[in-house]
């Protein structure tokens, strides 16, 4: 079952996903310096941040492969098969 997070964000745009990145890494930049300098009074919010971030570059990247030509995913299916079995 879908998460809300990942039905929300199946829903937004290109650009509102790459903003949304910049906008979580620079709140995450800002959690990991002050739980460095005094100390959060909830430092899991660092581990949902890190999820949120995660959350967000793999749906970037399935929309990328989902915008692939045949010939693109076939190259990378042979790379692919390559890695598996290095």
């Amino acid at each position: 079952m879908a998460t809300k997070k990942f039905i929300e964000l199946g829903e937004m745009s290109d650009a509102d996903l790459k903003a949304e990145l910049t906008q979580i890494n620079v709140q995450f930049q800002k959690l990991r310096f002050d739980h460095t300098i005094k100390g959060l009074d909830n430092p899991l919010t660092l581990r949902n941040t890190k999820r949120d971030i995660a959350r967000l570059q793999t749906e970037i990247r399935r929309r990328e492969v989902a915008a692939l030509s045949p010939v693109q995913i076939a190259k990378r299916s042979k790379i692919r098969l390559r890695r598996k079995n290095a």
